[in-house]
């Protein structure tokens, strides 16, 4: 059995602390077995490397390794992907094609980002856990395929069973061993170990002196809770190597490459890492509130109009205004439904009810398409970006982005 130092040199994994050693003694140890293994952990602390390991140390290792990002491909092709399809079982499909389980026959298959998988991808998978069995698109006829599956994801996966997003069997069936790695900032001794392979790695790229940190800057980075884990230190690194003339990094030099907003403590128990819902409720919400609200003063000015005081109109529309500005996330939507002049007449009150009703007329699918314009600008149309802002799926972007033709 190879020891842990040379596994390390063998694959360019740096740290000493010790669940980092004990995930790598995990992966030797259920290496030579075909028992499936979930790797869990945040984004960015190399979960890619453990499925490497488990394969190169297996009886598989000279067969095909394929890994698949499963949040990366579109729902509407992901079994397709998978495993394969016949020609005509859908448009553009103008010939067979096998799937990775039917290549990587006798291999290993590493998924990632498993958790992204739809609810009807999951049950073919499970059949493949259960009997090794699989069906093409627009087939029905049944296959076998002989692959070791290592997947891995960062979503809460006991969450995502109960919010019903994830098959609890799946679960089980993927996770008969787990291995878990743990994020950066729980790895405190290894992180300036990091930055200083990193930074003489991309000293010897741009053949330039490699940077050092002084004791502040040091300081400051094993304060930082590193959100990105490995790869923002990377970058992080690299940022500086090239930027910076001084070869020596001060504190507030390094200070000025942290954003700040990471510097806040961790919520323990609050918000879940990868809920995609959270977000959009809000948005849905406030929109629905706003909505609401339009009514309540659509209502209300018909009902003053009808008395002819005009005066009192204005009255009750200040008040109803001053109400919708303590919600401050609404403020400047408000402000532009609900201008309403001075001395309004009775026909510019009728003017103002017929652009209410305009602007009313907006379903929400139109906000909908609006937000995912505007991030898409915002982000130089770089979907996995405008999904993160979103806070939806790269997939499910892709989906409305072909729903909307945008």
């Amino acid at each position: 059995m190879e020891n842990l130092q040379t596994l390390k040199q063998r694959f360019g994994i740096i740290g000493n602390d010790i669940h980092l050693n004990r995930a790598l003694e995990k992966s030797v140890r259920v290496a030579p077995t075909d028992i499936s293994v979930l790797v869990t952990g945040e984004s960015g602390v190399g979960k890619e490397n453990i499925p490497k390991i488990i394969h190169s140390l297996s009886h598989r290792k000279h067969a095909k390794y394929i890994a698949v990002n499963c949040g990366a491909i579109p729902e509407g092709t992901i079994d397709s992907e998978l495993f394969g399809h016949e020609k005509g079982s859908f448009t553009g499909a103008t010939q067979d094609r096998k799937g990775y389980f039917e290549v990587a026959d006798g291999g290993t298959i590493f998924l990632d980002e498993v958790g992204e998988l739809p609810l009807t991808t999951q049950v073919r998978l499970l059949r493949v856990l259960e009997n090794g069995e699989f069906i093409k698109v627009g087939s029905s006829k049944t296959q076998k395929t002989d692959v070791r599956i290592v997947a891995a994801t960062n979503v809460n996966m006991q969450l995502a069973i109960e919010k019903e997003r994830f098959r609890e069997d799946l679960y089980y069936r993927l996770s008969t061993v787990e291995i878990h790695l743990p994020a950066l900032r729980e790895r405190n001794e290894d992180i300036h170990l990091l930055f200083r392979k990193f930074a003489s790695d991309f000293a010897q790229k741009y053949r330039i002196p490699s940077i050092r940190l002084d004791e502040n800057a040091i300081n400051v980075l094993l304060n930082y809770r590193f959100p990105g884990n490995i790869r923002q230190l990377k970058n992080l690194a690299e940022q500086i190597s090239v930027i910076e003339e001084s070869r020596i990094i001060t504190g507030s030099k390094l200070q000025q490459y942290l954003p700040n907003k990471s510097n806040f403590p961790a919520v323990i128990g609050g918000k879940k890492e990868n809920d995609f819902s959270t977000e959009r409720d809000i948005m849905y919400k406030i929109l629905f509130d706003m909505r609401n609200d339009i009514n309540d003063l659509k209502k209300l000015t018909l009902d003053l109009m009808k008395s002819g005081n005009v005066e009192k109109v204005q009255e009750e529309h200040h008040q109803l205004i001053e109400k919708m500005y303590e919600n401050k996330d609404t403020q400047e939507h408000n402000v532009e439904v609900l201008n309403l002049p001075q001395n309004s007449s009775v026909e510019k009150n009728y003017a103002f009810i017929e652009t209410i009703e305009e602007d009313e007329s907006l379903s929400l699918q139109d906000k909908e398409i609006e937000m995912i314009k505007k991030s898409l600008e915002k982000n130089l149309n770089k979907r996995k970006l405008a999904a993160q802002e979103l806070g939806i799926s790269e997939r499910t972007l892709y989906r409305k982005i072909k729903q909307y033709d945008l």
